[in-house]
């Protein structure tokens, strides 16, 4: 598939979290825009033996998206590929609707861990790699955290862990758009210097820019030829992107539009969309 083709299943999904944010009245909508791409090139381009007809296939490479709160974007995914139909969408957060405020894995075919409980998501994920490695199995497992998240304790027990067990099935994608609930993350608690952290839990960094699918094939590409180590990439994002109003503007981590700002949201995005097409 090549860029603009990835790109078009991009806005298509950030459509559909605009979409379901809207109609929800709640969610989060500026980190689940900030990675669209990121898990556009996973399940479009880089997951092997992800299928909707056959959604618990034990081969299949895992995505935990421990940013749970994220969840419209792993639900406009999902539904971009094929697992449920896309209106479902507007059912976000409904009472009785498979898709809850945080993914929940024993509703919806396709995800495959709950999360929402921030820290615990890459735990788990490094709890899938160590199950491969002992069953001798190929799949791969690709967890996304948020910048707020990795001020939790139990990211670094769970990096360190990987690390020291030589997890070279895991891969975790940073999705570094800078912001958290509370503003600038230098200024909340600060993580920096990432690489440096990272690489001392025995983790091999690559850096990405998380809209650039040349870029983010290229660090997957490297996370695959990685040995010995896990891999962490350090996906540089713009929280809101896509959306003009939204974009590096941390009041939009947990909110939805109103019904002005949808139709601004979504003008945007059939902009992009449109260009997008000529460009094809």
């Amino acid at each position: 598939m090549n860029e603009t083709e990835l790109a078009i299943h991009a806005n298509e999904i950030r459509k559909g979290i605009i979409r379901s944010v809207h109609a929800a009245k709640a969610g989060h909508p500026g980190g689940s825009l900030s990675s669209a791409d990121i898990l556009t090139y996973l399940y479009f381009e880089e997951m092997k033996n992800i299928d909707p007809a056959d959604p618990s296939n034990p081969e299949r490479d895992r995505l935990v998206l421990s940013k749970g709160h994220a969840a419209p974007v792993l639900y406009a995914t999902l539904a971009e590929k094929g697992f449920f139909p896309k209106e479902e969408l507007l059912t976000l957060r409904k009472i009785g609707s498979r898709l809850q405020g945080h993914p929940d894995m024993n509703l919806l075919p396709g995800v495959d861990m709950s999360t929402g409980s921030l820290g615990q998501g890459l735990s788990t994920a490094v709890g899938m790699a160590l199950a491969g490695k002992m069953d001798q199995k190929d799949y791969r497992v690709y967890a996304v955290v948020g910048d707020g998240e990795i001020q939790e304790g139990q990211i670094w027990e769970a990096c360190m862990f990987a690390g020291h067990r030589k997890l070279d099935n895991l891969v975790v994608i940073l999705d570094n758009n800078g912001l958290q609930i509370d503003g600038d993350i230098a200024q909340v608690c600060s993580p920096y210097p990432l690489e440096e952290k990272f690489a001392s839990f025995n983790f091999h960094v690559i850096h990405a820019d998380a809209h650039d699918f040349h870029s983010l094939a290229e660090a997957f590409a490297e996370a695959r030829e990685t040995k010995g180590m896990p891999t962490a990439v350090i996906a540089k994002s713009i929280k809101g992107k896509g959306v003009s109003f939204m974009e590096n503007n941390a009041g939009w981590h947990g909110k939805a539009p109103n019904d002005e700002e949808f139709e601004i949201a979504m003008k945007d995005l059939e902009n992009i969309g449109a260009e997008l097409c000529r460009s094809k």
